[in-house]
């Protein structure tokens, strides 16, 4: 019942910060850590795999709200007299695969040794201070140059340049939706449309890396049944949660700067350096 109960939690802290720019598998990392849901306390491959395996259920979520966006692009997937070739579903998919094969060419080939050496509270503590840095210049510099108001004018060339800012968050602590979001920006997407474009391009990256996670790690026949169970549990908590994060998210983003994320991420890196260093918390 305690695996499960802090399978809950982390599922809890998935649901709320993966869409936001700090970074879920960072905080999930340390959360794990503080609460004994670690490779210290279980099987590393198996709070590794659950920690991947989790965000999907963030990802349905995202399916559920733009479920209206996503059928839209199937029933005019096609260019036609009525749908001109830039609004057309067709268009929309190239881009979001297009934007994610970046993060496929470095992350498949080298996932093993990113979990391996990055998967650890240090490294997490130093992408959330540099990544948090990084945020507040890239929001005073592009944040207002914005042409692009909907992600069905995104180009291909804007897709794979976002898609190059996706792979920053290999690292965990950077964030996938900070990086996709400040590439968005650099390229000339709206806040809001730069949002949403990281929402779509989530459905690939997390699919693909979930995909992978249980693969590697055979789940149906290495786990226990209360380790599936924890992981359901997870699962669950990370959707339903995830569903009112989103919206609030955008809602947000309509008025507010994306700063105070980033002075968020500079203050919990600064925490966790002292955890760190009283050994609160393991630095690997």
């Amino acid at each position: 019942m305690l695996l499960i109960l802090k399978a809950i939690i982390i599922g809890i802290v998935e649901g709320i910060t993966e869409f936001l720019p700090v970074s879920s598998t960072g905080h999930m990392i340390i959360a794990g850590s503080l609460i004994g849901f670690d490779g210290t306390v279980y099987r590393k491959a198996y709070t590794d795999m659950f920690s991947v395996v989790i965000q999907l259920g963030a990802i349905l979520a995202v399916v559920v709200l733009y479920w209206d966006k996503i059928m839209s692009t199937l029933k005019n997937f096609f260019p036609s007299d009525r749908v001109p070739v830039k609004k057309c579903g067709l268009k929309f998919w190239i881009n979001i695969v297009i934007a994610s094969i970046p993060a496929a060419i470095i992350g498949i080939p080298f996932n093993d040794k990113i979990e391996e050496k990055l998967f650890y509270p240090l490294p997490v503590t130093i992408a959330l201070i540099v990544g948090a840095i990084w945020m507040i210049y890239a929001e005073n510099r592009y944040r207002n140059n914005s042409k692009v108001i909907s992600i069905d004018d995104v180009n291909a060339k804007q897709a794979i340049i976002i898609g190059v800012f996706q792979c920053l968050a290999l690292w965990p602590g950077m964030s996938r939706s900070a990086s996709t979001i400040i590439g968005a920006w650099i390229v000339g997407l709206s806040t809001v449309a730069a949002a949403e474009f990281s929402f779509f391009l989530a459905i690939p990256a997390m699919i693909g890396a979930s995909g992978m996670s249980l693969i590697k790690h055979n789940v149906f026949s290495t786990c226990s049944s209360i380790e599936l169970i924890a992981l359901a549990a997870g699962f669950i908590v990370s959707f339903v949660v995830a569903l009112v994060v989103i919206d609030k998210f955008i809602a947000f983003l309509k008025k507010k700067p994306m700063k105070v994320f980033a002075i968020y991420r500079i203050v919990l890196g600064i925490v966790l350096i002292i955890l760190i260093y009283t050994n609160i918390i393991t630095w690997h």
